[in-house]
């Protein structure tokens, strides 16, 4: 494939990886009960993964203050390279505090397993509210998002970190493609241009729509579901990766689709979020990414298309990744096909509208979304994961 050009660089321009080496392993190991332990929620190990194998590039470690405060106001590291996310480790005051700058600590998952290490550099106070205000465009705790700044301590561990040991998934480990591997493989499918997908909901119809448009014009489908942190209310992640199975088995030529999974959280931060998220499909290879209507929104925090418009604060080069922007898709029923404003003549009683949170309701109450909303086998799938029959 050496005709083709090279993919698209790394956010930043060099791929980071932050996996230990064998000999660094067993150095860690050797001192694991003499370091002082930090213990990481949920987040925070993913966070520590995605960061480890690139997925987060250019960090390599917890954002420093200088950068996190200029992140948290301006979206972008000191050094100019945009960035709409802090990326914290936040403890409490009782664990920071016998912590010393300079030296290393021990980070355990949720379930107490020695996962990394951590140089600290620096540890910091911040202001939850100006994080959550400025990040999250809101300082209630009812935002999900929000919640979990609140929750979280007031000191910020920062420096860089080493991951342990890149393990499968215990779920779904022919699904674990990190960034340097799916870099590879569109190298290796010839593929010059392609388009990453984010979601936390099962597929439907409109997702389908808008994937199939974008394939028109571009090589390959990089289908990414994020399998970290969610709402308690979303769909697990075992079930909605059997519905994107069922999907790409059934309704997409396999040859132009790659699916694999996306260990990060969400946050729920809207525009800020797809932001992020177009980064991180960029540091997977990606050369477009699609934003729908609410991107990586929740309840009614942002406008329909927040998430579209605030790509037209960067320059198309500082971003590096292009953006592609797609209406709310609906079932026409004048056309009897998948349409949007842009595509149908359809007034608004001839559009089947539905949300997620409307078909999570539907399934509640034992009724399956209709065909014109979701593939059968789909709806068949997650009545079943719901115990509807």
């Amino acid at each position: 494939m050496s005709k083709h050009p090279d993919l698209i660089a790394p956010h930043g321009g060099q791929l980071i990886n932050r996996i230990a080496t064998p000999a660094e392993r067993q150095e860690f190991l050797a001192q694991a009960d003499k370091l002082p332990r930090v213990q990481l929620d949920e987040r925070a190990t993913s966070d520590l993964v995605m960061i480890a194998i690139g997925g987060f590039s250019p960090l390599n470690g917890f954002m420093e203050q200088a950068d996190y405060e200029k992140v948290v106001d301006d979206m972008r590291l000191v050094n100019g390279t945009v960035w709409s996310i802090p990326i914290t480790l936040s403890v409490t005051e009782e664990v920071a505090e016998p912590l010393k700058e300079g030296s290393w600590v021990r980070l355990d998952d949720p379930t107490g397993n020695f996962v990394g290490v951590l140089e600290l550099t620096h540890k910091y106070k911040y202001s939850k509210a100006h994080e959550a205000v400025n990040v999250y465009g809101t300082d209630e705790t009812a935002h999900p998002g929000v919640k979990v700044v609140y929750d979280q301590g007031p000191i910020n561990l920062a420096g860089p970190v080493w991951l342990l040991e890149r393990e499968p998934h215990p779920l779904f480990p022919k699904y674990q493609i990190d960034p340097a591997q799916s870099r590879a493989m569109f190298k290796e499918k010839g593929w010059q241009t392609v388009v990453g997908f984010q979601t936390r909901n099962p597929i439907h119809r409109a997702h389908e729509y808008i994937q199939k448009c974008a394939l028109e014009v571009v090589d390959g489908l990089f289908l990414h579901p994020l399998v970290g942190a969610t709402k308690s209310d979303d769909i697990p992640a075992d079930v909605r990766m059997r519905c994107y199975e069922i999907m790409v088995d059934k309704y997409f030529p396999p040859e132009r689709v790659i699916l694999a999974i996306n260990p990060a959280a969400m946050r729920y931060a809207g525009p800020r979020e797809a932001i992020f998220h177009a980064i991180v499909r960029k540091n997977y290879g990606c050369t477009h990414f699609i934003v729908g209507r609410d991107h990586a929104g929740v309840g009614d925090y942002y406008g329909t298309y927040d998430a579209q418009i605030i790509f037209d604060e960067f320059e198309p080069e500082e971003l590096g990744i292009v953006p592609m922007k797609f209406e709310h898709a609906f079932y026409c029923t004048r056309t009897e096909q998948m349409a949007t404003t842009k595509t149908s003549p359809s007034t608004k009683e001839e559009r089947v509208h539905l949300s997620g949170t409307k078909v999570r309701e539907m399934l509640r109450s034992g009724q399956l979304p209709p065909p014109q909303f979701s593939r059968p086998e789909v709806a068949a799938e997650l009545a079943k994961a719901m115990q509807i029959q």
